[in-house]
């Protein structure tokens, strides 16, 4: 038991992500971006966690990832880090942040394993930034890639639909792959395409795949915290399964604080002092 205990709580590094892929064993991602629920979420047992760009959309309400700043995702990846003792923990570079010149990518991606304590960051794209990878992955920070649906060029595509469903994209969508992984990726979230295609990308790599709307083949699966929760009725993807109705359970919960409230029934003689 406590041989199995230990294994447990052993700490997650990008290694051992390598390692689950080989092993054949599937890898669990959730997002997190503040103190409390990356600690629940961490001693649940998830195995990473991405602090994401998502922010923008959950925690600041913009309607795209775009607006959020490089020091508001330090900030969230700050407070992450602390609830943290046993996941891997992703810091997403938001829009700009890495776009530019390879230089100011890495003094960026600096930044943030700096200051906030993060194992890793992960960028958006395939062959245009692969130079950029390659000279922070020799820097030595970690960096997980993203190809399919990239949401940071949300403008540049115009819609949320699946991506590589047409013949050309999806080849190069297959070359972008091997590009990230020989500029020193050590993993590839792959959204919103195809799940055979997915699944030959993921068996033509080395490094795992995480997938978010791309099927089971991929080598792990990632879901937005807030959507998992059901949290949020206003998105409802096929790829989303709600694991839980918070969303029901705290208007519940508010409605009856309300009316105890209003009825004198809170506090109670046993919830105030003398």
């Amino acid at each position: 038991m406590s041989t199995q205990l230990s294994s447990a709580k052993k700490k997650i590094t990008t290694r051992t992500v390598v390692d689950m892929k080989q092993k054949g064993e599937k890898i669990s991602m959730l997002t997190a971006y503040d103190f409390t629920m990356a600690k629940l979420i961490d001693q649940a047992g998830i195995d990473i966690i991405l602090v994401g760009d998502s922010a923008s959309n959950v925690m600041a309400g913009h309607e795209t990832t775009l607006p959020i700043t490089l020091d508001q995702m330090i900030y969230h990846t700050q407070c992450v880090v602390r609830g943290v003792d046993r996941a891997l923990v992703v810091a997403d570079m938001p829009f700009m942040a890495y776009q530019v010149t390879a230089k100011e990518a890495l003094m960026n991606a600096g930044r943030i394993m700096k200051e906030t304590g993060a194992h890793c960051v992960k960028l958006e794209g395939g062959k245009p930034i692969a130079e950029t990878i390659r000279k922070i992955v020799d820097a030595g920070i970690p960096v997980m890639g993203h190809l399919g649906l990239t949401p940071q060029s949300i403008y540049k595509f115009g819609t949320y639909k699946v991506r590589a469903q047409e013949e050309e994209e999806a080849e190069q969508l297959v070359i972008d792959a091997q590009l990230l992984q020989k500029a020193g990726c050590f993993a590839i979230v792959l959204e919103k395409i195809p799940a055979s295609l997915a699944q030959k990308v993921t068996e033509s790599l080395d490094i795992p795949t995480i997938g978010i709307g791309a099927g089971v083949g991929c080598d792990g699966q990632v879901l937005v915290m807030h959507d998992l929760l059901g949290l949020n009725r206003d998105f409802n993807p096929r790829f989303v399964r709600r694991y839980a109705d918070l969303h029901t359970a705290i208007d519940n919960a508010v409605s009856a604080y309300i009316s105890d409230v209003k009825a004198m029934n809170f506090p109670s003689a046993d919830e105030q002092y003398e």
